[in-house]
């Protein structure tokens, strides 16, 4: 029988050192009742934040500290419970954590609306009074944009204080969905009983043996139906919480709302949409070439995963994957390559699923440490790609805080997506160019299509169905479990026009975790967009060409600025200019080409 391993089981070789933030847990206790103390102090500068300019560096500087010191406080309880969600105590930890992060925002909450009292004048004044002020420029000139939509200190302490609840939606979610839940096991074709968990399903779904597939489908979805209306209702509330707290700040949308925090327009929410709507034909293309690969007479959903190579691809270990990966970054220069190597060295990523780790993968830590990233490496290529993946984002956090202060360290999804994926697009570039076997550049090829496959096209279908819903809860119309089905079926109907759309398939929406951050998944799209052509400029002549350095050095430049300047700014350093749908049409051109290249390795 297929098990998962208990943690214990695994190599240290294989996990992170969180060690390296508190070597006990009696470290982070007291490291907690510091932070929680210092919490105390911000309370003293009510009030007064605008007298002269000394007071009012002294309480952004203090504030910074606080913050800084939380997030790690937050951070280590946070990664240690993700190692076993089932672990009561790294729970209690977890929740501690947030408590005090919800009271540490509580207690800065005035700072805003008294900054808010200021003209733009009168801050230039203060910066001539007091230049280290200089460090908040941008900041302060976010803050006075936003105006409009901040309350009074006492409403803005009260949303602070209610950020537990207004969020707590997403970690019965997270409960359920990650500690909770216990699906069942299914024979594969060698009479062997395969464990389904939340991390494998997909890799499942890639097994050559239709009927297995099936069979893992059926049983993946039908626990789910077995709490539909437990997970219809938390994520109701959840898109409730989002509508009354974008109402509470005076805007018309939760969309509106969550758009206007990075100061990303609306308008480019719906140009992602339109442009994809406008290429729909290819996707529905790719799922016609994978009905014929698989020679299928009708494309069912246990076959969308399915490789367009028609089996699981070769193998690709941990340790291989880390050279692919290290290798494939070498446009970036000898600097940002040597820095992910010399991480990889020092345990920054645990790499393998254990029994209750939290699913899917991510990078973390704070300002104050190393970067951490969290996977469930399958040993597929799917696996190297995600690894690139989390290592862009950590490589962002690197190089900003190399340049940036700790008020410009925390940059917007918008632009991380971004880093994320140049790291990719840079791993595909090199593995055709390096790897002569057939079969496995092949796989390097589905890989990419893949990649913008569920990147573009699967996540601008999950904005959409987030945008519908939060319009149909702001019109008043019930969010029902039936509801939910009939709006997500429809829109992989759309989507998959080729395929056969079930009734299983119309409850995809339970099993999105990112749907209980709002408007958070279109900027992978965006974010793919832009990576694809940031790599066409350092990689001009494609596979085999010499790097454009000039071309590198600005994509580094935009690393560093971490959030200095608002996100289309940012893209801009890189030569991106995310206002249009030049970098969308882009992406789904070159998405095109390869079709057209498959399809003739496939004939």
């Amino acid at each position: 029988m297929s098990t998962v391993p208990d943690r214990s089981e695994v190599d240290e070789e294989y996990t992170w050192d969180l060690e390296s933030i508190y070597a006990t847990d009696d470290e982070w206790e007291a490291a907690y009742e510091r932070v929680a103390e210092r919490v105390e102090e911000l309370a003293t500068y009510e009030g007064h934040i605008t007298d002269d300019a000394e007071t009012l560096l002294e309480t952004l500087e203090l504030r910074d500290d606080v913050m800084r010191e939380v997030s790690t406080v937050a951070a280590y309880a946070r990664m240690r419970r993700d190692e076993d969600t089932t672990d009561q105590h790294y729970q209690a930890l977890t929740a501690r954590a947030q408590s005090l992060s919800a009271d540490a925002q509580s207690a800065a909450s005035f700072i805003e609306p008294e900054l808010q009292e200021l003209t733009r004048e009168e801050f230039d004044e203060m910066i001539a009074e007091e230049p280290d002020l200089e460090t908040y420029d941008h900041y302060v000139d976010d803050v006075l944009r936003m105006k409009p939509h901040t309350r009074s200190a006492e409403v803005e302490e009260l949303l602070a204080d209610l950020s537990e609840v207004t969020g707590a939606t997403g970690e019965v979610y997270n409960m359920l969905s990650n500690a909770d839940m216990a699906f069942p096991t299914v024979e594969d074709p060698d009479g062997e009983a395969v464990e389904i968990t939340q991390s494998n399903f997909v890799n499942l779904q890639k097994r050559p043996d239709r009927k297995f597939r099936k069979r893992v489908y059926e049983a993946y979805y039908d626990e789910w139906s077995e709490l539909r209306n437990t997970v219809a209702s938390a994520y109701k509330n959840s898109v409730k919480a989002d509508v009354k707290t974008a109402q509470a700040r005076n805007y018309d949308t939760a969309r509106e709302a969550a758009l206007d925090g990075p100061n990303v327009p609306v308008d480019v929410y719906d140009t992602l949409v339109d442009t994809v709507h406008d290429n729909l034909e290819k996707l529905h293309r790719h799922a016609e070439l994978k009905r014929q690969a698989l020679d299928v007479d009708e494309l069912r959903m246990w076959d969308v995963y399915m490789p367009l190579t028609g089996d699981e691809g070769p193998d690709v270990d941990y340790d291989q994957a880390t050279e692919y990966v290290v290798d494939a970054l070498e446009p970036l220069g000898e600097a940002y390559q040597s820095r992910v190597a010399s991480g990889l060295e020092s345990n920054w990523v645990d790499v393998y699923e254990n029994e209750g780790k939290q699913s899917g993968a991510y990078s973390g830590g704070t300002y104050d440490t190393q970067p951490f990233i969290l996977m469930n490496y399958q040993d597929d290529i799917s696996s190297m790609y995600t690894l690139a993946h989390e290592l862009g984002h950590s490589m962002h956090s690197e190089l900003t805080k190399d340049k940036q202060p700790f008020v410009y360290s925390s940059y917007e999804i918008f632009v991380a997506e971004v880093a994320s994926t140049v790291n990719e697009a840079l791993l595909t570039s090199h593995l055709l160019e390096t790897v002569d076997d057939p079969e496995f550049r092949k796989h390097v090829l589905n890989e990419f299509l893949e990649r913008v496959r569920s990147t573009l096209y699967r996540q601008t279908l999950f904005a959409e169905f987030e945008h519908e819903t939060h319009r149909l809860e702001e019109d008043g119309e019930p969010l029902t479990a039936d509801r939910l089905d009939e709006l997500y079926r429809g829109l992989k109907e759309d989507y998959y026009e080729p395929a056969v759309v079930d009734d299983r398939i119309a409850r995809e929406w339970m099993r999105i975790p990112h749907f209980y951050r709002a408007f958070y998944v279109y900027q992978y799209a965006t974010g793919i967009s832009a990576a694809l052509a940031i790599v066409d400029d350092v990689l001009p002549e494609g596979a085999g060409g010499e790097p454009n350095r000039d071309a590198a050095e600005d994509y580094l430049e935009f690393l560093r600025r971490g959030s200095r300047e608002y996100p289309l700014e940012l893209l801009r350093i890189a030569g991106v200019d995310m206002s249009s749908s030049g970098p969308i049409d882009r992406a789904l051109e070159t998405y095109g080409q390869r079709l057209e290249e498959m399809d003739a390795l496939l004939e």
